[in-house]
């Protein structure tokens, strides 16, 4: 079944998904300030976000939600203090719930012809109904551009961000855990669901991996399992510790990359990225991954949990992106709201 297979959907309209690696117009983020989510930690996962700021602002805008002009305040506080440009930061007031804009945000299309710049507004469903309180950030896609929306495209149907990776040359990944799992559209089939991809996200081929990683309340996003560095190469987080809860998923992940083919049918380059030691809070495991990287103009944004493993994975990051400084941002705190950097970030674009 399409979306309405006619002329309308954005694949028929000449919009695909650009690669993360493409140019950004900005990057849109949340400002943190969710205690039940990051607890006694909060005001480090501030920090973090300062850091972050001043790590991409100089080369792209930040668009920053944040509730009201005192959460206004005490972010620019902490901008400041870390050394970024406050007139570099677009402030966006709107009554948000949580941080995490790439599962509840748009997903940004592109096409060569007037207008360039679109945008998926997805259903969100706090990852299968886990959450109530949360479901209306769905609102968010409709508070980003006061002065004037992109296209937007909306499907109907339960989408995150941090489910879907592209190359930008066709080929879409996701995982069969989250995508076909009942908690979203139960009445789409697989067949169904791919036809979702390829119409919403201007992509021809679909790779579908298994599971993703413990800790993940998502129902396992790709974005902590598997993320193209190019058009034809996926930066894989493995676990090589057999008695971890990640071994097992995490090599079957690699394995079907292995034999995996692109858009054009050619085998995909795969380079290992080690997953940091466990990362819990009050015994609960947490989905701490390297893996949660964002690709920004000339920076890479790559999250640090205080593991052993933390070095090691931006030097492999670091011959990954030739070109691209990779800045290292402390996460261990961060992700105790279940994400870090990528699922915290989504960008725009440039037009």
């Amino acid at each position: 079944m399409r979306q309405r297979s006619g002329k309308d959907t954005p694949a028929s309209l000449g919009y695909r998904m650009p690669a993360e690696w493409a140019p950004h117009e900005a990057i849109w983020l949340s400002w943190p300030h969710d205690r039940d989510s990051f607890g006694a930690g909060l005001s480090k996962v501030e920090q973090a976000y300062a850091v972050l700021i001043k790590e991409i602002h100089k080369t792209e805008r930040v668009e920053l939600f944040v509730t009201d002009p005192d959460m206004q305040r005490r972010a620019s506080s902490f901008i400041d203090r870390a050394g970024a440009d406050l007139s570099k930061i677009r402030f966006h007031g709107f009554g948000y719930a949580d941080v995490w804009i790439r599962d509840y945000g748009p997903t940004f299309l592109m096409r060569k012809r007037e207008p360039k710049l679109a945008m998926v507004h997805w259903v969100f469903n706090a990852w299968g109904g886990k959450y109530k309180e949360l479901i209306p950030d769905t609102r968010i896609p409709d508070a980003m551009f006061p002065k004037g929306r992109p296209k937007t495209f909306k499907p109907g149907i339960v989408m995150e961000g941090g489910s879907i990776e592209v190359n930008g040359a066709g080929t879409v990944l996701t995982t069969e855990q989250c995508l076909l799992n009942k908690n979203r559209n139960p009445s789409l089939s697989r067949a169904q669901v791919e036809q979702k991809l390829k119409d919403n996200l201007g992509v021809s081929h679909v790779i579908w991996l298994g599971e993703g990683v413990a800790g993940d309340d998502t129902d396992g996003h790709i974005d902590d399992i598997a993320r193209f560095s190019g058009p034809g190469t996926v930066i894989c987080a493995v676990e090589e510790n057999k008695s971890d809860a990640n071994y097992a998923p995490l090599k079957e992940c690699f394995e079907a990359l292995s034999t995996a083919k692109d858009q054009d049918g050619k085998e995909l380059e795969l380079i290992r990225l080690q997953m940091p030691s466990p990362v819990e809070l009050d015994g609960r495991r947490l989905p701490a991954s390297y893996a949660n990287f964002y690709i920004g103009n000339g920076v890479v944004l790559a999250p640090v949990f205080g593991c052993p493993q933390d070095d090691a994975a931006l030097q492999i990051l670091e011959k990954a992106f030739p070109g691209r400084r990779v800045a290292a941002i402390p996460c261990r705190e961060w992700v105790a709201g279940l994400g870090a950097v990528h699922c915290g970030s989504q960008q725009q674009p440039k037009s």
